[in-house]
């Protein structure tokens, strides 16, 4: 069976997630602050909403890729083995062989190298370089849609026996605390995109270093990562916190060209439909370029990811 290319992919959906706690702002005193953005409707309304960072969702899908990428064995410098953030610009060995290089090489080594400096980007600073490596992945906030979202706080106490005798050095924590943290229920929106032709690509040269059967790999990898990402959201406060994922909808666009594949944000209540819409006109454009798959459930979506990692291959840039 020949296989379709897939050049990029969006992923617009609405997440249900209670009593989470999965981004935080920090702390004041024994108060723990979650994340809240203001944000702006279709009809012009604003709202405070809680949220959770692409910073957070982004590392979430990169926790999952390296998982992925030790278990199957793909390419790892040496810092990303170990899950170091300074990943190939902590990397001695890389330094020391790049201290001469120009930059289009610099790039074809790092491509080799590592899946996840490849598809996740990073700024080479190794050898006072600047140099950006873009990231294939694109996360926008994970967003509570207005009056479909609710954060409480909740108090707790460290249990000490006997707590009114406990005399001891107070720096050291020993005594009895009380905490109050927040717990965060709703339904959220999700944007994304994922330039899915990027990978392995070298943006000064114009050319792949790597192999066809290598891109392979890592788009399966990458596509398992994504997949992996709303089945187990990590983050914040997990231990005691697991969000309850009561519900996941939405759309997936996929461009097999250049074309990019549209995206509405959920924010939206017609996204589904506009979304559609747009596809329907660039295809008049350029025939049969996007493809629209909906979901109404995780089932549904993990049916769609697992049909995109076992019937596609990542397009090639000519």
């Amino acid at each position: 069976m020949v296989q379709k290319t897939i050049a990029s992919i969006s992923i617009n959906g609405e997440l249900g997630l209670n009593l989470h706690s999965l981004n935080n702002e920090g702390g004041e005193g024994n108060q723990t602050l979650t994340r809240q953005v203001t944000i702006v409707d279709e009809n012009g309304k604003i709202y405070t909403v809680n949220a959770v960072s692409g910073d957070m969702v982004k590392h979430i899908q990169a926790r999952h890729l390296y998982n992925i990428a030790k278990e199957k064995g793909l390419p790892l410098c040496e810092k990303c083995k170990v899950f170091n953030a300074n990943r190939i610009s902590g990397d001695d060995e890389f330094t020391k062989i790049t201290i001469d290089k120009k930059n289009e090489e610099i790039l074809d080594m790092l491509i080799e190298k590592c899946i996840i400096d490849d598809m996740e980007g990073i700024l080479i600073t190794n050898n006072n370089k600047n140099l950006p490596r873009k990231s294939c992945a694109e996360f926008g906030w994970l967003v509570g849609l207005p009056n479909k979202v609710k954060t409480e706080t909740y108090f707790h106490v460290k249990l000490v026996p006997n707590a009114g005798e406990q005399i001891g050095d107070e720096s050291s924590n020993q005594g009895q605390n009380v905490i109050y943290r927040p717990a965060n229920s709703g339904i959220y929106a999700l944007v994304s995109n994922f330039d899915i032709y990027r990978i392995g690509y070298n943006e000064i040269t114009r050319e792949y270093p790597i192999g066809d059967e290598e891109r392979k790999n890592r788009y399966k990898a990458f596509m398992e990562s994504l997949l992996y990402t709303f089945v187990k959201p990590e983050g914040a406060l997990r231990n005691t916190q697991n969000p309850h994922i009561t519900s996941f909808k939405g759309i997936i666009s996929i461009s097999t060209s250049t074309v990019p594949a549209p995206t509405i944000s959920p924010i939206n209540s017609n996204y589904i439909e506009q979304i559609t819409e747009v596809a329907e006109n660039i295809n008049l454009i350029n025939k049969e370029i996007i493809e629209i798959k909906q979901f109404n459930n995780m089932s549904e979506f993990t049916q769609i990811m697992a049909e995109l990692i076992n019937n596609y291959e990542p397009y090639k840039l000519k």
